[in-house]
């Protein structure tokens, strides 16, 4: 139904789907899908002021902001003792919108359509 010309799984990167994988962990965390949908909503946040928009503890939002940094998924700036964060692209938001997209379909009811299905995103 949803074949591609990318089926062939033995025509891929072992390494690139080893990475994918770690992508995947990566995002496996709320905290850290969290903290991808607040960095969105804005250009660049503290960790203090990320701390509280997702209400979680700063040293715990940091150290969640290290593991993202070390994927890439979100990049720092450092002005005197504060650091400010952004996502480093569009792929980890789109990838969080996919997954919630997707989310969605286990909470509707059946025969009901879930509403990224109906509205105009």
């Amino acid at each position: 139904m949803y074949a591609s010309k990318d089926s062939d799984v033995s025509r891929f990167d072992e390494e690139l789907i080893s990475a994918a994988g770690e992508v995947f962990t990566m995002l496996a965390d709320v905290t850290r899908i969290k903290i991808i949908l607040a960095l969105s909503a804005r250009d660049e946040l503290s960790v203090g002021a990320l701390a509280e928009i997702i209400e979680r503890r700063p040293p715990a939002v940091s150290q969640h902001l290290a593991k993202m940094r070390m994927l890439k998924m979100v990049v720092r700036r450092q002005e005197g003792t504060s650091v400010y964060y952004q996502l480093a692209d569009e792929h980890a938001l789109a990838l969080v919108r996919e997954a919630l997209n997707q989310a969605e379909h286990t909470l509707v009811e059946a025969g009901q359509t879930p509403t990224h299905h109906t509205s105009k995103n």
